[in-house]
């Protein structure tokens, strides 16, 4: 598989289950789910098996065999080609030792932290931090139930490595709504200036609004009684 070809992460689950032993995409599926490592790789069905088709294609994969249990539909077994096994090695290592531009939603929201008003922002900012902490708390308690049933710690590395950014999240979070609150993030009075007239173009944008709905109002009221003469005459 090109490089170009190593985008989607579900791929590398579906290569790396096949190592294990052949296996259908239900299984597959299940697989990752029983392990939790749709936690970790965004996984629904309808795209499992646009990938497995797609690994199909490139030789990657090739059908063993084709089963029935009962009624249900049959289902093909896949198993990994030495092709496959090439690719899930070199893959694997790519992603371990070079770091890879990512485009994470929390920041591209501080890109645009300037359009909102700085204490719109602190609130903002607070809500996210008690979330956190709430997700924190109930990755420790995981953690600490992994521990009781004797799970190495190897098996939910990737759970660990998530915390750890979390947790450097928050800190993150927390610090900037300090110091916008304390005033010591620079460029704060400039921020402070670009949203000075922000109550009143709320109260407008809140007064035009409301004359838009009364407007739609009185046209649908207007409609309807035009309708009744209508059916009246």
């Amino acid at each position: 598989m090109p490089a170009r070809s190593r985008a989607n992460s579900l791929a590398l689950a579906v290569l790396i289950c096949l190592q294990e032993k052949p296996m259908h995409p239900y299984e597959v599926a299940s697989t990752l789910r029983v392990r939790h490592k749709h936690e970790s790789v965004r996984l629904n069905y309808g795209s499992l098996y646009s990938v497995v088709d797609s690994l199909r294609r490139r030789g990657l994969i090739a059908e063993l065999e084709t089963e029935r249990e009962g009624r249900l539909p049959e289902r093909t077994v896949f198993e990994l080609t030495d092709a496959g096994r090439i690719e899930a090695h070199d893959w694997l290592a790519e992603l371990l030792c070079a770091p890879r531009k990512e485009y994470p939603a929390f920041e591209a929201a501080l890109s645009f932290l300037p359009a909102l008003p700085p204490e719109e922002a602190v609130s903002l900012l607070r809500e996210r931090a008690d979330r956190l902490q709430f997700e924190l708390a109930q990755a420790k308690a995981i953690r600490e139930l992994a521990a009781e049933r004797g799970l190495p710690k190897l098996l939910f590395v990737e759970a660990e490595y998530a915390t750890a950014l979390k947790q450097t999240e928050l800190r993150y979070a927390q610090t900037l709504a300090a110091d916008i609150e304390s005033g010591e993030l620079e460029g704060l009075r400039w921020w402070r200036e670009l949203h000075a007239g922000e109550p009143q173009r709320r109260a407008q944008r809140a007064a035009l609004s409301s004359e838009r709905k009364a407007s739609s109002a009185r046209k649908r009221a207007s409609a309807g009684t035009g309708r009744r003469r209508t059916t009246h005459h």
